[in-house]
């Protein structure tokens, strides 16, 4: 097993010594960022403390109410997240955004957990807690992406869609060709991020693992298995997402007379 040491208050100071460095660095080339990079790294510095305290609590527990608890209010967030990010607002779209992410996340942590890795308790928060803050944090960039590219072409292809109404389509036949043209833009990025994966940089969960020193994923073979199955995790929470979302909220902009709102 590979030995690391803990972090203590030492090596956080000389962290903040480091940054402190870049902020310098920013102030003396008259970037304009000095200020917001410190708020932003300020902020990191305790929300990650607070993660850390609340996350190693919740792991001491070993309780699955505590780990469900948990991703309920990570899920709640990331669905706030993205509905602040996109600027063309939708009739309920909190709450379409938060049951399209949970939907997925949820369908494929618990394909995973009980097919892949097959915990000898199926609620280890070790397992759980993790793989769904990376699998939702995914999925709810796609959210963003498909929410507004979705909406704005909704509203800027309303004479093409109030033609194919006309002509006696209801409304998912007549946004069927925008949906699909929404669902490849969203779709894209995690099919690249996959093409690139293990180019010269191992990715983040692989890293992690292989940073850990945990002794039996601790071998670079292990520790690649798990990155493939976490970018499929991914891959088919995110196709998912888009699928549930597109649906839900072409329903949504549409009012009972199939006209849009």
């Amino acid at each position: 097993m590979i030995e690391i040491n803990h972090l203590n208050l030492i090596d956080l100071i000389a962290i903040i010594a480091l940054i402190s460095f870049t902020i310098v660095l920013c102030i003396w080339q008259g970037f304009g960022l000095g200020f917001a990079f410190a708020i932003a790294a300020a902020k990191s510095i305790i929300q990650l403390l607070i993660l850390g305290y609340t996350l190693d609590f919740i792991l001491a527990l070993n309780n699955i109410l505590a780990a469900v608890v948990i991703l309920i209010l990570m899920l709640t967030l990331c669905a706030i997240t993205a509905r602040n990010s996109i600027t063309k607002k939708a009739p309920f779209i909190l709450p379409l955004l938060w049951a399209s992410m949970f939907m997925s996340t949820a369908g494929v942590l618990l394909y995973a957990n009980f097919l892949i890795f097959q915990p000898k308790s199926w609620y280890v928060p070790q397992y759980i807690i993790p793989l769904g803050a990376m699998v939702l944090n995914s999925t709810m960039s796609t959210a963003i992406l498909t929410g507004e590219c979705l909406i704005r072409r909704m509203y800027s292809s309303q004479l093409e869609i109030e033609t194919h109404l006309s002509l006696g389509a209801n409304p998912q036949q007549a946004t069927t060709s925008l949906r699909q043209e929404v669902t490849r833009t969203a779709f894209l990025p995690i099919i690249n991020q996959m093409a690139v994966a293990g180019i010269f940089i191992p990715p983040g969960f692989m890293n992690g693992i292989l940073i850990s020193g945990v002794v039996q994923y601790s071998r670079p073979l292990q520790a690649a298995s798990h990155q493939i199955v976490l970018l499929f995790m991914m891959a088919t929470a995110n196709l998912l997402t888009i699928v549930l979302l597109t649906q839900s909220l072409c329903y949504n902009l549409f009012n009972t007379e199939a006209q849009l709102k």
